[in-house]
């Protein structure tokens, strides 16, 4: 039996999406964050991976 490790992305929002086209704010929530500074833990995964980048410039990846 083998076990894959996950490969894991640490997001955090750092800059707010007020004043962003509506798409990267349905894209923020998306990755679900919420407040500035709040982070999540996503799966490293290309639609994630597609979504950190539309937004690169208020998200940042730790």
């Amino acid at each position: 039996m083998t076990t894959e490790a996950k490969k894991t992305l640490r997001v955090k929002l750092v800059r707010s999406p007020i004043g962003c086209k509506v798409s990267h704010r349905d894209t923020v929530r998306g990755l679900g964050l919420r407040k500035l500074n709040s982070e999540r833990v996503l799966e490293d995964t290309p639609a994630v991976r597609g979504m950190i980048n539309k937004i690169a410039y208020l998200v940042q990846v730790l």
